[in-house]
């Protein structure tokens, strides 16, 4: 308890010990995403990158190839953070396996703010993502909408310990009870992987003839579902509700193999996390929690200039 104590004061102190650069030398910040293969990652990207073109500081990119790579990711912040880099904003790819680096890079007077997936513990200056859980009740709710609120269901998280994952497949699961004809029968993990998805969700199909409606908890886990529905013949009997809008996931939704998306803002965590790190560095006080909004995308509304300013921020 004393320790922990004392890393929470350690954390805190960062905002009053941080000062500004010497003058005319940049910033310099490493933001890790999770992983660099799906279209959420490049979205967070051009937020990050709209941030340091903003506030005028250098962003380092780097970050492991898959989301399960959580070895390749704590290679990056030991080097960054021997590096002795500024500030840190962090997608972790694994919620408690990264707390020891987190504390390393604090003990060095380094500022870490994370984004998307949280680490178990309250060290991070702030935390700037979804509400992953509440996000996950709305999936489990368009989706009893969709299939009538009955029947059998399943649900396709990602990768066992990522915090995002775990999230979601408890959100899916706490509001699924609330829905007394609907059974969950299958929760099975994609590895983050579409073929791997596309995998499971076929086995689960097999097990069970009368399903009626699966939930992908994240893009690979979505587009495995769609493609698995697609090769079956059920576009549209069974439902699907996906996470994440890239642009197969879009296209899917206005194929009909998707019935709705469950779309975050990963441009607006991008930005606020390279925003949050230099006020850090800074010594100005940032908010411990962010939570960057959710919303319901299906066709009927997709083509809505609220939807397409969130599809495409770049724009």
């Amino acid at each position: 308890m004393l320790r922990r104590s004392f890393l929470l004061l350690l954390s805190l102190s960062i905002l009053q010990t941080c000062t500004k650069k010497e003058e005319g030398k940049k910033i310099s910040i490493l933001v890790s995403p999770k992983g660099l293969e799906h279209a959420f990652w490049l979205t967070v990207k051009a937020g990050a990158d709209s941030a340091s073109k903003e506030l005028n500081v250098d962003v380092i990119w780097r970050g492991p190839a898959r989301e399960t790579d959580v070895p390749t990711q704590i290679s990056i912040l030991e080097d960054y953070i021997n590096k002795k880099v500024d500030a840190i904003v962090l997608a972790a790819t694994d919620a408690k396996g990264i707390i020891p680096y987190v504390q390393k890079a604090l003990s060095g007077r380094i500022p870490v703010i994370t984004i998307d997936s949280g680490i178990e513990s309250d060290l991070p200056l702030s935390f700037v993502a979804t509400d992953n859980v509440a996000a996950a009740r709305r999936a489990a709710q368009a989706l009893a909408e969709l299939i009538g609120d009955q029947g059998e269901v399943a649900c396709i998280p990602f990768v066992p310990g990522a915090a995002t994952s775990v999230m979601r497949e408890q959100g899916f699961r706490d509001e699924i009870k609330n829905h007394s004809r609907i059974r969950l029968v299958a929760v099975q993990y994609s590895q983050s992987d579409v073929a791997t998805a596309m995998a499971v969700t076929e086995d689960i199909l097999t097990a069970h003839h009368d399903l009626v409606g699966i939930f992908g908890a994240n893009e690979a886990s979505a587009l495995g579902v769609m493609q698995a529905i697609k090769s079956r013949g059920l576009a549209g009997k069974v439902k699907v509700v996906g996470f994440d809008a890239s642009d197969n996931e879009i296209q899917a939704l206005r194929d009909g193999l998707v019935q709705a998306l469950i779309v975050q803002d990963p441009f607006k965590m991008g930005y606020l996390g390279v925003k949050f790190a230099a006020d850090a560095i800074h010594g100005k006080q940032v908010p411990k929690r962010v939570d960057t909004g959710v919303y319901v995308v299906t066709r009927e509304n997709v083509d809505s200039p609220e939807v397409q300013k969130l599809l495409h921020p770049f724009r």
